[in-house]
């Protein structure tokens, strides 16, 4: 515990000649820090759902670092935000309530839709300020780097939407094949190495050659 405290409250760090020491918070920059922080929002969370009160009480409570998608009455958000702001005691860490919007609500990358029927769809969520650019094939990144901006459109779609219809219409449109450079860049070797990738569904720290 001695070890752990010196390096969570070793927090000098030098800014333009002068030497400063952080005065709150976990050291900046320390591998320690994100998982200690990870256990107090979970401690934060236990602590919260024990005393809200049952009028606040959500249905649904999860949580990815900082962020919280949560099922409760509409009008108990209020009541459960300020509730939420009381349980730290030096007021350092404030929450704020988004409410869903033409019955959709974004949680990290996925876009979650009530349907009519009463059932929920998924979709990938993207920001207003989304550009469809990505990594151009005609780079000179390594393949494998190219390779895996595809892969990871492709795996957010495949594990995130739910209806083959939507599915069919999201992450790799023909406007954004275009805008990667995916049709018109790749050469034969590209094409082949995507495919054995693909398959295996891994990639290989390895060097490659490209044809010019």
């Amino acid at each position: 515990m001695e070890l752990l405290e010196f390096i969570l409250t070793t927090t000098y760090f030098v800014f333009r000649g002068q030497i400063y020491s952080q005065k709150f918070g976990t050291a900046i920059g320390s591998l320690v820090s994100p998982m200690v922080a990870n256990v107090f929002m979970e401690f934060l969370k236990q602590s919260a759902i024990a005393s809200v009160p049952v009028e606040c009480k959500p249905k649904l409570w999860k949580r990815y670092v900082d962020d919280i998608l949560e099922i409760i009455k509409k009008q108990g958000t209020d009541g459960m935000t300020q509730h939420l702001n009381s349980v730290d005691d030096t007021g350092c860490i404030k929450f704020t309530a988004k409410q869903e919007k033409d019955l959709q609500m974004p949680f990290l990358d996925t876009l979650i839709m009530r349907k009519p029927d009463g059932n929920v769809k998924l979709l990938v969520y993207r920001k207003t300020t989304h550009t469809d650019q990505y990594l151009p094939f005609s780079s000179h990144h390594q393949l494998q780097h190219k390779l895996s901006a595809i892969r990871t459109l492709l795996d957010r779609n495949r594990n995130i939407v739910t209806e083959e219809t939507e599915s069919k219409k999201s992450t790799i449109s023909t406007q954004h094949s275009h805008d990667a450079g995916i049709q018109t860049g790749p050469s034969k070797e590209s094409k082949d190495k995507w495919k054995q990738l693909n398959r295996k569904r891994s990639i290989r720290k390895q060097p490659h050659s490209f044809q010019r």
